[in-house]
């Protein structure tokens, strides 16, 4: 009988915590965070797990021979259940993408649903496959920009979409093992991402200032530096600026390093560990892009998932 570990397994349950972050970024980068953004996010995790489930279901008969100890081929869950699962979940997610942003989320959750499913069937094994893979995560981070001005939150989708193209890559080697060029290459990228989510833009600046003037956290009469500029303002830029290289290092720095364990070791177990490590990693970068788009907390809140979902991963797998 099918229990809710199988369900939570096969869909990846703990790896969701990289998701919402996605849609976050996309918002505050587009000026659009409001109420209707949870939902969003809520939408956006439907489909990740319908999208672990169809690629679970594609690969039953692969997984039989590499990886049996997956819900389908050990028997645990049916390929009828799991691609009925991921059909509903499907559906669930761009419907309620659909009811909480109208027609421009629509238009978005539907080539983002069509791009999952296209990987999973026809683009993960060829060489196209990073690519579309970081194409959906971009998608997802438009989502979050739907009811704004989409245009400003193309930086952060592309930010967003190197990442994932990188670990896309890695986790094709998580079977056979990789030789040393495909991390070193990774970790380049993965360098490059960092330093993009690092820059603090002007609109980050001036968000952070619209922010705390609407807290009323800059009423106080008191200056800085005797400029005349408000104590409180001075602040809240300082941390407009620094926040979002703070968050980016971090996110460098956890995944870098499991890169550059395979680069020394680049056996299929040190693979795995680095998918597993830029799944669970990539909130802080989403929260280093949050931040950038003006919204400081939400940023640190966005990125405090990363922690969680390590210790998550060691009872159910992300990858």
């Amino acid at each position: 009988m099918t229990t809710l570990a199988d369900l939570a397994e096969l869909v990846r349950a703990p790896a969701a915590l990289s998701v919402p972050g996605d849609v976050i970024a996309g918002a505050a980068a587009a000026g659009a965070l409001s109420r209707r953004t949870p939902a969003l996010a809520g939408a956006s995790v439907l489909l990740y797990w319908a999208g672990m489930a169809a690629n679970d279901w594609a690969d039953r008969r692969l997984d039989a021979e590499e990886r049996p100890e997956r819900p389908i081929p050990s028997g645990r869950i049916t390929p009828a259940a799991a691609v009925g699962l991921a059909a509903g979940l499907t559906a669930a997610g761009v419907g309620l993408a659909a009811a909480a942003g109208g027609r421009r989320a629509a238009a978005l959750a539907v080539p983002l649903a069509a791009t999952i499913w296209g990987y999973d069937l026809l683009a993960k094994n060829t060489a196209a496959g990073p690519a579309v893979m970081a194409a959906c995560r971009g998608l997802d981070v438009l989502l979050g920009a739907s009811g704004g001005r989409i245009t400003r939150a193309l930086p952060a989708a592309a930010t967003v979409a190197a990442h994932t193209w990188t670990v896309t890559a890695l986790s094709r080697r998580e079977v056979t093992g990789a030789d040393a060029t495909l991390p070193m290459r990774t970790l380049a990228g993965t360098a490059l991402v960092a330093a993009s989510a690092a820059v603090a833009v002007p609109g980050a600046r001036r968000a952070a200032l619209r922010t705390t003037n609407q807290t009323g956290a800059t009423d106080r009469a008191e200056t800085a530096n005797g400029t005349g500029v408000p104590a409180g303002r001075s602040r809240s830029a300082t941390i407009a600026a620094v926040l979002p290289a703070v968050l980016a290092g971090w996110y460098a720095a956890r995944y870098g390093a499991a890169q550059a364990e395979v680069v020394r070791d680049p056996s299929a177990g040190r693979v795995r560990a680095a998918v597993g490590a830029g799944i669970t990693g990539l909130p802080a970068l989403q929260g280093a892009l949050t931040a950038r788009g003006g919204a400081g907390l939400l940023g640190v809140a966005v990125a405090a998932a990363a922690p969680l979902g390590r210790r998550l991963a060691r009872k159910v797998s992300p990858t």
